[in-house]
């Protein structure tokens, strides 16, 4: 049986990563399968993803090893490196030499060079306008990976970035899907209200929508639940006394 080439493996890694978005899946899981595959297929010693939180502000989310883990965790100390830099511009950040980067970068260069880390690639996971974090591999080696290295690192950090966006595009439209159902389903509580009110104060619809409002406002409790309240008969609103 012929063993799998490396073009083989890289299409069975892109494959894998489009089955993981098809359901739910866990995108820990889908990062570290990424970065493995990066230090395993590429010319590329480690490899690591920073990903911006809620506020805008990277963190570690995978490596491939602890010496990666040490000069990212540096990186976001300092907020400073060719990681930092590739996430505020939106571009790849080259560094074929660590080392002559040192006077540009020097704690980051001290704890790459101590952790054996020779050169490293910042490649954004940019959608459009949107930068959401970077992929990152280091060398061991100084040098610039060969381009269709950088080709196949740059689809991966594609894939993933698209995958993030996607499920947090799902999120926030079921957020948004849930506030509507709400929004509904309180209307309809408050027209019920209306008519409750309306009949026994004996006033207009009109009137009784305007005692529902200023008993809430008055009571500093929502409309919704002063008019579900009124429906279950817990509460009863009446005109006020001339």
């Amino acid at each position: 049986m012929t063993a799998p080439t490396r073009e083989d493996r890289l299409l069975e890694t892109f494959a894998t990563l489009a089955d993981t978005l098809v359901d739910e899946y866990d995108v820990v899981e889908l990062l570290q399968t990424l970065v493995d595959a990066c230090r395993d297929l590429l010319d590329t010693t480690d490899a690591g993803i920073l990903l911006a939180n809620a506020e805008g502000d990277l963190e570690l989310v995978v490596s491939t090893s602890e010496a990666i883990r040490l000069v990212e965790v540096m990186q976001l100390a300092a907020e400073s490196g060719p990681c930092i830099e590739c996430y505020q511009r939106g571009t790849r950040v080259s560094v074929p030499e660590i080392e002559a980067e040192r006077s540009r970068w020097p704690s980051f260069a001290a704890v790459a060079r101590s952790n054996g880390f020779d050169a490293i690639e910042a490649i954004p996971m940019r959608l459009r306008d949107t930068t959401i974090g970077t992929l990152n591999l280091l060398r061991s080696e100084r040098g610039t990976p060969p381009a269709s290295d950088l080709v196949a690192a740059r689809a991966f950090a594609d894939v993933a970035t698209i995958g993030i966006l996607h499920e947090r595009s799902m999120r926030e439209t079921e957020i948004l899907t849930d506030q509507l159902q709400t929004a509904l389903t309180s209307r309809i509580a408050i027209e019920q209200a209306k008519g409750v009110v309306s009949f026994t104060a004996g006033v207009p619809i009109d009137e009784a929508f305007t005692l529902l409002r200023t008993y809430a406002r008055n009571h500093g409790r929502a409309l919704s639940e002063v008019a579900r309240q009124v429906v279950r008969r817990e509460l009863h609103i009446d005109r006020p006394s001339s």
